[in-house]
């Protein structure tokens, strides 16, 4: 890598993006396909005959020799099959490189190996993944060398969603005809597309990969599952945008460069809360490009740390006692001509559009608001939500003044005459400009918090795809323009009908709007009293996805089949047992192979110098307590390690499902926190030699 690059030179180079396709495909074809990408319709394939033909030459001369259908299963990661570009020899020998329009939309990779929740049997193995052109292909450089990698979603044989990628399309198509409904309804007809747009903030953390490769609850499971606090942590607040070290500058600049590479618009870096964590955070972009894009940041902070000899954790709480980490999702929807629906202008009280539609994202997070829940639940996450560094485990909206004062305007009178509006903020020096401060605060508890001209979901955990809680953000907003439309449609008095709607909505769910801090135990008890679910697990979340409201919601729009809902819920039943299980699996191998025998030789130690000191005739006091405290903790750990031994393996016979998930999160995990207890008093006693593995000072201050 130069030393010096100029970013608009390299920003997008590995990407079969549109100036690549307006300078490679004739005029005609790149209409064609243009109509497909902006207006849906429907791919001709000798239009995809001359794409492929134009991709595959221009993706040799980035030097690929293979190509890939890059899909998203229901594991969570993305997956990948590669195929040379070779067609067999011809008769002298020679070899073509080849790629039809065929092999450009369809793939055929085995369905049966990913989770798929009874919705194929073992044996029914074909499934297929379908180009996405609306997300553009783009060549990775890595050690397997060049491949081109074409965006795909990926469906069963018999048409049902394997992926995240699919419901996400699905729910752009709702949210679309919706939103030009409800536009037409206020008079705009000239808008031709609405589009969901999101931002993903990830947040990581970066170890030492020596140190990390010596640690086999983070090899196993993303996070540490012993470990005593150092004797520093956060509590001075020095970390969270401070001076980023050089070792890591070096990492975030190498990043940057790759993803910029890639198309991906990395624009801010900073060290975030806890020591060793850090964020970065991309410009906006549709919602499916950003889902893809989001996917390709997680894949490079990785690959990237592993060839700088360090290693980019992306679960959500990998170190007990500090901050862990999440990705907010900034969400907003967009007319092709650029009128952000979610924009309130300068005066929103007397911003129709603006408040009707407020009013119906309102109505949906209210009605769905454990739906949205269960869109970010995740293993990791129920170690974060709830807890005092995110959002609580209970849905609310953070309006801000200035839209609480409309609100409260429109409830209680009927109309809204004003908006309060942003102050000059003096900052009483003089060198220093006066600016106009916002008109309202920010609220970092909240999990659902309007900011400008989006709202941010701050729930969604560090290693999710972004895919479902966009996809259920959709999908909701989707049913209640749709309602809303239906209202209005058969009104005698459109105006009338809308000034009624708007009023009706907020006075039905402002129950949902909470500004106040959302991490006090009084707000739980408040959101008791307002009826608003309270989910803190996800075993508790799952439900959610198979309630009425919900198949409704999603059959309606086509987002879902009930049979595809119920598949989701068994997998993610599964998926809770499969990881706490090998959470369990980890301490027990740890606990029984490393740091029960290791401080058995501490205490041996200990007694031989209490027999030595003895023997001397000399003060053995001091030597005596440190032996008795070191052997009754190692012994309490001896008999919680049994314990977790004995539960585990109950917990594996038991039949998939609900049943074993909740076995898992009541007993198995009770289980890990006792014997976690007294191999961590264990550590902060122990010498230091004697311990098998780095700790968390070494990890998280030692880079």
């Amino acid at each position: 890598m130069s030393e010096y690059y100029n970013v608009a030179d390299i920003f997008g180079e590995d990407v079969f993006n549109d100036t690549v396709m307006k300078e490679r495909l004739p005029k005609k074809i790149y209409k064609e396909l243009h109509k497909t990408i902006d207006e849906g319709k429907e791919l001709d394939p000798m239009v995809a005959e001359v794409v492929a033909g134009a991709m595959k030459d221009w993706a040799i001369e980035k030097g690929a020799t293979h190509y890939t259908h890059w899909f998203q299963p229901l594991t969570g990661v993305t997956a990948e099959k590669h195929d040379s570009f070779i067609s067999a020899p011809g008769a002298d020998g020679k070899i073509l490189m080849e790629f039809s329009g065929k092999e450009l939309i369809k793939g055929e990779p085995d369905a049966s190996s990913f989770p798929s929740g009874g919705l194929r049997a073992t044996f029914e193995a074909r499934g297929y993944t379908a180009w996405d052109c609306t997300s553009p292909a783009f060549v990775r450089h890595d050690a397997a060398g060049a491949i081109l990698c074409i965006p795909t979603a990926f469906c069963s044989y018999t048409g049902e969603a394997l992926d995240k990628k699919t419901p996400l399309l699905r729910s752009m198509e709702a949210i679309n005809t919706q939103s030009l409904r409800l536009l037409r309804l206020l008079g705009n007809t000239t808008s031709k597309k609405v589009t969901p747009s999101a931002g993903p903030e990830q947040e990581y953390f970066i170890v030492n990969r020596e140190k990390y490769l010596q640690r086999k609850d983070l090899i196993y499971t993303g996070r540490t599952l012993f470990g005593a606090m150092p004797p520093k942590g956060q509590e001075l607040d020095d970390h969270y945008f401070g001076t980023i070290r050089e070792r890591i500058a070096a990492y975030m600049r190498e990043v940057n460069t790759e993803l910029w590479k890639l198309g991906v618009s990395a624009k801010t870096q900073h060290n975030e809360v806890a020591p060793a964590q850090h964020e970065l955070a991309p410009i906006y972009a549709e919602v499916n490009v950003a889902v893809d894009n989001n996917q390709l940041v997680m894949e490079t902070l990785k690959k990237v740390a592993e060839r700088q000899g360090l290693t980019c954790l992306l679960h959500e709480k990998p170190f007990a006692g500090v901050n862990g980490s999440g990705k907010h999702n900034n969400w907003s929807i967009v007319t092709d001509d650029g009128i952000n629906l979610i924009d309130p202008g300068k005066t929103p009280h007397e911003n129709i559009q603006f408040l009707l539609v407020l009013a119906c994202i309102l109505k949906a997070v209210d009605t769905h608001a454990d739906l949205l829940r269960e869109s970010a639940a995740d293993v990791g996450n129920d170690h974060r939500l709830g807890a005092n560094e995110a959002p609580p485990a209970i849905i609310s909206i953070f309006l801000g003044d200035q839209l609480e004062d409309v609100v409260e305007q429109l409830i209680s009178t009927g109309s809204a005459t004003s908006s309060k509006q942003g102050e000059v903020l003096a900052t009483g020096v003089k060198t220093l400009p006066d600016f106009m401060k916002d008109a309202t605060d920010r609220n970092r508890t909240s999990p659902f918090a309007f900011t400008g001209n989006k709202f941010e979901f701050r729930m969604v955990g560090s290693s999710d795809s972004i895919a479902e809680p966009n996809t259920v953000l959709n999908a909701i907003v989707a049913e209640a323009f749709a309602e809303a439309c239906d209202e209005i449609e058969k009104a005698a008095d459109k105006d009338d009908c809308i000034h009624n709607l708007i009023k009706k909505y907020l006075t039905e769910h402002q129950r949902i709007i909470f500004n106040g801090n959302g991490y006090s135990e009084d707000w739980v008890v408040e959101a008791e009293k307002r009826g608003l679910p309270n989910l803190t697990s996800m075993v508790d979340a799952i439900p959610s996805l198979v309630t009425d409201k919900a198949v409704t919601l999603f059959t309606k729009f086509g987002i879902f089949t009930k049979a595809e809902l119920e598949s989701r819920v068994e997998i993610q039943y599964e998926a809770y047992a499969k990881a706490i299980n090998i959470e369990a699996r980890t301490m027990i191998d740890m606990a029984g192979k490393q740091l029960v025998p290791s401080c058995v030789k501490y205490t041996k130690a200990l007694a031989d110098t209490v027999i030595a000191l003895k023997t001397a005739d000399a003060d053995y006091s001091v030597a005596k307590e440190m032996l008795d405290e070191a052997a009754a903790l190692t012994a309490d750990a001896k008999v919680a390690l049994a314990k977790l031994i004995e539960v585990t393996a109950a917990g594996a016979e038991m039949e998939e499902g609900r049943e074993q998930a909740v076995y898992y999160r009541d007993v198995v995990k009770a289980a890990m926190n006792e014997l976690r207890a007294p191999i961590d008093a264990l550590e902060m006693i122990v010498d230091k030699e004697f311990w098998p593995m780095p700790s968390y000072g070494d990890l998280i201050f030692e880079v």
